[in-house]
């Protein structure tokens, strides 16, 4: 079981590709990601059986959830704020693609019930965290989705977005956390890359990698110059 996961870096075949899987005794994130990759035309549906969130990557597609219904657009995740479905277990789902599109999938075990939730770019701000920090080394944007603040009560999931400007550091001073979590990371040219702390250990993180930061772990991320991270 390794804590990163390099295999993708040359992108991801059309339909869906698993990179964790949630329920896999192996996994100690116990966190599901997968992407999922649409061609315009293409339709996928699925009641899913877990909570489960759809992150619009790239793309325009119409979303359906139970009786919940979105058009979701997205050109770049570095300008713009996210389109997210978040659902419980047993909600049938249907996505329908307009133009060429990507979505992240991330999924608990969790069987508790909630509404569904569909989450517009109005709904989530750009968080200019480190601002006046440490010269600005370590100003990034940081965009939360979803937590415990603003989700209910049977919700297990957090998912949020983080945008570490060129040469930059984010989640930092290190830190970490009592739960674990996944870092997928993305970047504004595909040779970028950048740094990525657990506790001691150093990657060399690039595009599409996957990163599990277990707790306990400070996790401390840099931007190599001239490269956005995501």
């Amino acid at each position: 079981m390794s804590l990163h996961v390099t295999d993708n870096r040359r992108g991801f075949a059309p339909g869906l590709t698993v990179i964790t899987r949630y329920d896999d005794a192996a996994e100690p994130t116990k966190i599901g990601l997968s992407v999922l990759v649409l061609k315009a035309g293409e339709k996928w549906e699925r009641t899913v059986g877990e909570e489960t969130a759809f992150l619009l990557m790239s793309g325009k597609v119409s979303i359906v959830a139970g009786n919940r219904r979105a058009e979701f657009t997205r050109a770049s995740l570095f300008d713009d704020s996210p389109s997210c479905l978040h659902v419980s277990a047993g909600t049938p789902v249907r996505i329908e693609a307009s133009a060429d599109c990507e979505f992240t999938i991330y999924q608990s075990a969790n069987k508790k019930k909630f509404d569904a939730r569909i989450f517009l770019p109005a709904d989530t701000k750009d968080e200019h965290r480190g601002a006046g920090q440490v010269g600005g080394a370590c100003l990034r944007l940081v965009r939360t989705i979803f937590d415990r603040t603003n989700s209910d009560e049977n919700v297990e999931l957090v998912l949020g977005e983080v945008v570490t400007l060129p040469g930059r550091w984010s989640s930092y001073p290190p830190h970490h956390h009592p739960q674990p979590e996944i870092y997928h990371y993305r970047f504004t040219h595909p040779q970028g890359y950048g740094h990525a702390e657990l506790g001691d250990t150093v990657l060399k993180v690039q595009q599409n990698d996957t990163v599990k930061i277990l707790d306990g772990n400070d996790h401390s991320q840099c931007a190599a110059p001239g490269y956005g991270m995501y």
